[in-house]
């Protein structure tokens, strides 16, 4: 029998969500999506991620995001005022602090999409860019809780509008989270 490590009792994301490879893609994808920064994850052996900038810019100021509201980092809006600016370190604990604050509700309004590696990717994707309230209200939990994992999956392009309006990016983005979703499913 393998030695068991000792909880930290610090909150992981991959402890929330049930998979370690779930949670580093996590952390490679918001970045990729929010600020178009290419970032490198590893897993510690306590399931924390160490995150390490690879390419692109990091947004350590404050600025107004594409509807006007306050962001910083890989997409932080809580609490960011106009004039912040953040350190690399406060960023990466920021995003891991968001995901976990997003996948927690996700897996409590669905809770089959705990260690559903891909299912789970594209969900807590969404909600950054949605909410959890808009992913746990929305059809594809409905159809997720029914069992449906596909269908729930094709209501991703559904989720493009920003402003009121069809945004190519959210269009795109939604294209690539779906097709993780549909990843290892069965026809």
């Amino acid at each position: 029998m393998a030695p068991r490590s000792k909880p930290t009792g610090k909150k992981t994301l991959a402890g929330v969500i049930g998979s370690v490879a779930a949670a580093a893609a996590l952390f490679v994808l918001v970045p990729k999506e929010e600020s178009g920064r290419t970032v490198k994850a590893a897993v510690n052996a306590d399931q924390s991620v160490t995150v390490q900038h690879v390419a692109g810019k990091q947004y350590l100021k404050a600025y107004l995001d594409i509807v006007g509201v306050p962001t910083a980092c890989d997409g932080i809006t809580k609490g960011v005022k106009m004039g912040q600016t953040f350190t690399p370190a406060q960023c990466n604990q920021l995003l891991e602090e968001e995901l976990i604050a997003h996948a927690e509700p996700i897996i409590r309004c669905v809770p089959k999409l705990h260690g559903r590696t891909n299912q789970v990717i594209a969900a807590v994707s969404l909600s950054y860019n949605i909410g959890t309230a808009g992913v746990c209200k929305s059809s594809i939990a409905k159809l997720w809780n029914a069992g449906q994992w596909r269908a729930g999956c094709d209501r991703f392009p559904a989720f493009r509008m920003a402003g009121g309006r069809v945004v190519q990016g959210l269009v795109n983005r939604r294209a690539r989270e779906r097709a993780i979703c549909l990843t290892g499913l069965p026809v």
